[in-house]
């Protein structure tokens, strides 16, 4: 990974491959409370706190900075898409405590949230890799992207261990032994 956003695509490849185990877990009607917890913590830990903190907290502001708007635009639409995606993992969050208390329509509202937030991010990281990336790379020096790379890498530094990217992948990969 020699450049920024190389160094969030290769993030990409294990968030998609965790959209890919959710579908399996709703496609085979899992009923394992703690498979379904540790993928939301996978999303809020790595996901969403590891992976969105390098974009919403340096590569947008950034962007800013070369002229892409967070409020209209390529980054606007990331922004909102984020947004989207932590409804969708505080529904399944609700239903995962639910179905613990009992409750009937738990599952079914944990399999809606999870493949809404499956398909959201599936297409989501289809824009970024293929569109806002690619934007990023035209506007940034080599020296900027390296400089971003090294923030990411203090960014990882301070990401609690359990969820840095090493243990996450390996997280991932346990689950998509069991569910692909």
């Amino acid at each position: 990974m020699n450049t920024a956003t190389q160094n969030l695509e290769h993030d990409h490849v294990f968030i998609l491959r965790l959209t890919d185990v959710m579908l399996a877990m709703v496609e085979k009607m899992s009923t394992n409370t703690e498979h379904f917890d540790l993928v939301v913590n996978l999303i809020r830990k790595f996901a969403d706190g590891l992976h969105h903190a390098k974009e919403e907290d340096l590569l947008f502001p950034l962007m800013g900075k070369k002229g892409f708007s967070p409020e209209q635009g390529p980054v606007a639409v990331m922004l909102n898409e984020h947004v989207q995606g932590r409804v969708y993992v505080k529904g399944v969050s609700e239903g995962i405590t639910a179905s613990r208390a009992g409750s009937d329509g738990a599952l079914q509202s944990i399999y809606e949230n999870m493949t809404g937030y499956a398909h959201l991010l599936q297409n989501h990281i289809g824009k970024e890799n293929n569109i806002l990336f690619r934007m990023a790379d035209q506007v940034f020096s080599a020296e900027e992207q390296q400089q971003l790379l090294a923030q990411f890498a203090e960014v990882e530094t301070k990401t609690v261990e359990e969820f840095n990217s090493e243990n996450s992948i390996q997280k991932i990969n346990d689950l998509a032994a069991i569910y692909l």
